[in-house]
């Protein structure tokens, strides 16, 4: 339960749910909330879009931001534990006291224009970034990119990520649609990147904006620290936009900004926690796209002692299951309402009586929801054996 004047508690007394349950398309909203708090124009400002890859892709572009020594605010979502995770600036979570400052002047309007939660999050977080007088924003779109709540501010840059099937009650049901929306985190922008795209999707970001550049992945393979081949295609990105900004915002020595992409690390993607003779997978893919791309890595990796797949109630993983039989031979699913409580008893009865007494690797894989209390049940292990 959040405490009383905790960020979560502000924010659960607009009386809507969390993450992107709650999408409300539109920009509206956005806008009268930051109607009574002008903004701080940052010297740049860079949006981001795609179905996956958009949050390794921000804090790689972040970090090699900051390692150029620009003061950089970068705003991701979901977040895995603490609502201030989404809110970074120079790579440290926003604390309590500024965001708390900031707090009541937003939830009092948000209150009155029915505002949901992620777009009293975004205001949050561009109030932040506008008082801490940051020199870059870097904005994770959470749905589509339309009628985002991160596009109701201009950007100079815009970048694109794999473009796949999601959200599609809010997007569109083909794959057609979903890039029509995607593709307007391009709009008024000076600089338009994207990643290689299928052809369905490349013809309507051209359609729309025929100036795109695409890119692939790097020249030889970067040596990055997060796993995946994936990465690669993240890291590339990240890297074409260093090459459109260098001059003009003294990114400076490239080689130290590539440096600072490979030496990036984001919780929940691949991450590797060693629990005794134990090592544990995590991994927030929470749609096909995404456990298409870790597969590879993932039957490099194996076998797996057990694998576990959790999603929300409004997720829904089974039609990937099969892809994972042939990497282990105990798989334990589910998708329920409490998907923390699932995860954490389901991990809790393996570490006890399956993993305790041999060595092992696990897959924990599903959501952010499924992240956190797989490292919140993995910590509580680890304390109660030290």
């Amino acid at each position: 339960m959040a405490e009383k004047n905790s960020i979560e508690a502000w924010i659960a007394g607009l009386g809507a749910p969390s993450a992107d349950r709650d999408y409300k398309p539109g920009h509206a909203r956005m806008q009268a909330l930051l109607q009574a708090m002008p903004l701080r124009r940052p010297r740049l400002r860079i949006r981001i879009a795609g179905t996956n890859g958009k949050g390794s892709t921000a804090f790689m572009l972040a970090a090699a931001l900051q390692a150029s020594g620009l003061k950089v605010g970068l705003y991701t979502s979901p977040h895995i534990h603490h609502f201030n995770e989404r809110i970074r600036i120079n790579g440290h979570a926003a604390t309590d006291d500024v965001l708390l400052a900031l707090m009541p002047a937003i939830i009092g309007k948000a209150k009155e224009i029915d505002a949901s939660y992620f777009e009293v999050a975004t205001a949050l977080a561009l109030t932040c970034f506008s008082a801490a007088q940051v020199d870059v924003e870097i904005l994770e779109a959470g749905v589509g990119a339309r009628l985002d709540a991160t596009t109701a501010v201009p950007a100079d840059m815009g970048l694109l990520t794999p473009v796949a099937l999601d959200h599609q009650a809010w997007l569109g049901e083909t794959l057609a649609e979903i890039a029509g929306e995607k593709a307007h985190v391009f709009d008024v922008c000076r600089w338009r990147i994207s990643v290689e795209q299928e052809n369905v999707v490349r013809q309507q970001i051209d359609k729309r904006h025929p100036d795109v550049q695409y890119v692939s992945r790097p020249p030889g393979k970067l040596p990055l620290r997060m796993h995946g081949a994936h990465q690669q295609q993240n890291a590339a990105l990240a890297l074409a936009a260093l090459a459109s900004l260098q001059k003009e915002y003294d990114i400076g020595d490239m080689d130290v900004a590539q440096q600072a992409v490979a030496q990036t690390v984001v919780p929940g993607r691949l991450q590797k926690i060693q629990h005794g003779r134990q090592c544990f997978w995590l991994d927030a893919a929470h749609n096909r796209h995404a456990v298409d791309a870790i597969l590879p890595e993932l039957q490099a990796i194996a076998p797996f002692d057990a694998v576990f797949v959790f999603t929300r109630e409004d997720r829904d993983l089974r039609d990937v299951l099969p892809l994972f039989q042939p990497l282990t031979g105990c798989l334990i699913s589910g998708t329920e309402s409490a998907v923390a409580d699932a995860v954490y008893n389901s991990l809790e009865q393996a570490l006890e009586h399956e993993c305790s007494q041999k060595n092992g690797a696990y897959l924990i894989l599903g959501s952010f929801l499924t992240v956190a209390a797989a490292e919140d049940c993995l910590q509580k292990q680890l304390a109660d054996s030290g």
